[in-house]
């Protein structure tokens, strides 16, 4: 079935869930994963829940990122390890973390993207985050969505 899983990852929660899930199902089918992270691109502006607190510079933006995806990552590194599961890790930083999700699937020649979606039922029932949806769109291989029921 699939032999290369991409496991993307904000760092948040349910994507660190959503990655073991992932290394699972790597485990079961004899695959191996490649763990991603897309890290915004740099700003002289440094924002804190969406309202500006501080200034950086690009050096110190691109540390900030290399700091985040090593602490991101080594989540996924971790229990693919703890799994048997080959493992590498990437990340990139792009404005569009969806186009980035892609490239790096078919960059690493993934045969399947892994991801979670933030679950919230509304009057219309369950909705997919909206980097979920776009990368369940453009992408080139089959989408896994892990998906948990979110409180509303």
């Amino acid at each position: 079935m699939f032999q290369h899983i991409l496991l993307p990852t904000d760092g948040s929660d349910l994507s660190n869930e959503a990655a073991r899930a992932g290394i699972t199902l790597a485990k079961a089918l004899g695959a191996k994963v490649t763990g991603f992270f897309a890290a915004p691109a740099p700003t002289p502006v440094v924002y804190s829940h969406f309202i500006p607190v501080g200034l950086m510079s690009p050096d110190e933006h691109a540390r900030v990122i290399e700091q985040t995806a090593t602490r991101y990552l080594s989540v996924i590194e971790e229990a693919a390890r703890a799994a048997g599961v080959p493992c590498e890790v990437m990340h990139e930083t792009d404005e569009y973390p969806a186009d980035a999700i892609v490239k790096a699937a078919r960059a690493r020649g993934c045969d399947c993207i892994f991801m979670s979606s933030h679950g919230h039922r509304g009057r219309r029932g369950p909705t997919l985050g909206s980097e979920t949806q776009k990368v369940a769109a453009q992408a080139h291989v089959p989408v896994v969505i892990y998906r948990v029921e979110a409180a509303d």
